[in-house]
């Protein structure tokens, strides 16, 4: 398994509603690709806000990230919507997991 964090946070004076339809967008499309397993998102009190993307494989997070759509609306975010970001990846992340009977 690989997994992306990727941490954020918006510049105030984006366009809400373009960030929405480009996020919306790459959500639908990043479902489509070969080894795709979950993502979700999350929103902070802060404005901070969470991602987290899983992949079967290493391969098949970097084929996404070469996407080109994906790269193309990545190198617009940078430009209009992220006021700054970090993204954490990790191969083979330990997994522990707990279930209620």
């Amino acid at each position: 398994m690989y997994l992306n964090v990727f941490r954020n946070y918006k510049r105030a004076d984006m366009d809400a509603e373009a960030y929405a339809a480009d996020a919306a967008r790459m959500e639908e499309l990043a479902r489509l690709q070969k080894g795709f397993i979950a993502f979700k998102r999350y929103l902070a009190s802060d404005g901070e806000a969470l991602s987290i993307s899983e992949w079967e494989t290493e391969e098949d997070a970097r084929a996404w990230a070469r996407n080109a759509e994906h790269a193309a609306v990545q190198a617009r975010a940078r430009l209009t919507y992220y006021e700054s970001y970090v993204v954490y990846s990790c191969v083979d992340p330990a997994i522990r997991r707990f279930q209620a009977s």
